[in-house]
């Protein structure tokens, strides 16, 4: 890349930026509830999905069969963390809902999504019921981690830095999430 493409596209970037934040920047907290009241209206026609009631308990053996890949087992069953930048959920921007790839339940809908510039896929609001948390001091100082309330999945932190009116960055791990397009079309 040239010097004046690199140029243009840093001056653009805060621009595209700003195009995400605004999507809840423009809410109010009434916004808010509404959207988490209405979540299902993100599923495509006729979809059922599990409950966060409906605990799904397996061996490691068994989760091993049923994730996707190995980077999805290591971060839901073992805590870790994908790369920054490494997944195409990302950049997902079509209407739909983001569930919990180890057991289905979901979490996220695409109108809950923004871009944090983080690298990681960033949500400033949840699904209700979707995850339960607890403090995590792997990295010395206090944060907090959330998992599936179905499944025990790990999907990654919240932090205090996300866009009004919540101020929250649930800042989610790409692989343990799949996404389920409203129009019903192919899934990531």
């Amino acid at each position: 890349m040239d010097r004046r493409k690199f140029v243009l596209a840093a001056a653009a970037a805060p621009l595209c930026a700003h195009s995400f934040l605004a999507r809840a920047q423009g809410k109010s907290m009434k916004d808010i509830q509404a959207l988490q009241n209405n979540w299902k209206s993100f599923l495509p026609a006729g979809m059922s999905v599990p409950s966060a009631a409906e605990p799904l308990k397996l061996s490691k053996e068994e989760w091993r069969k049923r994730l996707p890949n190995e980077l999805s087992y290591r971060v839901l069953r073992e805590e870790a963390t994908e790369r920054a930048g490494s997944s195409p959920l990302n950049e997902e921007k079509r209407a739909g809902i983001f569930a919990c790839a180890g057991c289905g339940l979901p979490v996220f809908t695409s109108e809950m999504k923004f871009e944090s510039g983080t690298g990681w896929p960033s949500f400033f609001t949840t699904i209700p019921g979707a995850f339960e948390t607890k403090k995590d001091f792997y990295l010395i100082y206090p944060r907090t981690e959330y998992h599936c309330k179905r499944c025990g999945g790990h999907h990654g932190h919240v932090f205090d830095d996300g866009p009004p009116p919540t101020n929250q960055r649930w800042c989610n791990n790409g692989a343990a999430l799949k996404f389920i397009p409203k129009d019903g079309g192919k899934a990531a």
